[in-house]
Formats: structure tokens, sequence, C-alpha cells
């Protein structure tokens, strides 16, 4: 089966190790749903990154928490690029799917929308 990346992007309102989990966890779900992966057997790995603003918790304790525990998962600091959006997290999922790239649904809620205003499923 090919493996394909699948983006997406939130954002919060504050530095807030619930906040920040609660944002990721329905990142992830948005991302899964809609693109049908419905077992976490397809994930092969997500590498996550915050903006320099966010450092009370590991994005990747969401995932642990939905059930994602036997997938490697990385946590990183996005480059401190001026001007760029604050209080954001980025994941990129590699996963199994017969979809072809340009099926692939990327994600980007809430003011992540304006990262990728060029996709329909920032909308």
């Amino acid at each position: 089966m090919p493996v394909r990346g699948v983006r997406g992007a939130i954002s919060v309102d504050a530095d807030d190790p619930e906040k920040i989990r609660d944002a990721t966890r329905e990142l992830i779900e948005e991302i899964l749903g809609r693109n049908g992966i419905t077992d976490f057997d397809d994930v092969i790995s997500a590498i996550f990154t915050t903006t320099p603003d966010l450092v009370s918790c590991f994005p990747a304790e969401a995932a642990r928490h939905i059930g994602m525990t036997t997938v490697p998962l990385l946590c990183a600091a996005e480059i401190p690029v001026a001007g760029a959006m604050p209080l954001c997290i980025r994941i990129l999922l590699h996963v199994n799917s017969e979809r072809k790239p340009a099926d692939i649904v990327h994600v980007y809620l809430r003011e992540a929308v304006k990262l990728r205003p060029d996709m329909k499923s920032a909308q």
C-alpha cells in the first residue's frame, strides 16, 4: 500500500497544556476522519511542531491519549520566522493509503486556515 503524507495545523489562544492537547486531538481526529483512516495501524508515524511560544506540553501527548500508543511520534519546534503565525501546532502524518496524492485532504483549523488559503480543506 502506498505511503502518503497528510498535513494539518491548528491554532490555540494560549500556551496551556489542556488547550494544546485538546486542539491536537481535534486536529488528528479531523485529519483521520476526512481521509477515511479508521485504524491507527495505518498511521506509520507523526511529526508535530509547535511555534516557539508553545512550551507547556508535547502535542504528541494528545495522540497517545486517543490510542496512538504504537505509532512513532516526534515533537519539534518550528523555526522562529519573523511575522509567522503564533500559537500554532502543525502535524505531518505518514499513513498507508490507497488514495492518490491529489485526493489526500490536508486539514487547517481555526486561525491556521490562513496558512493555506489555497486549499479547499482550509475552508
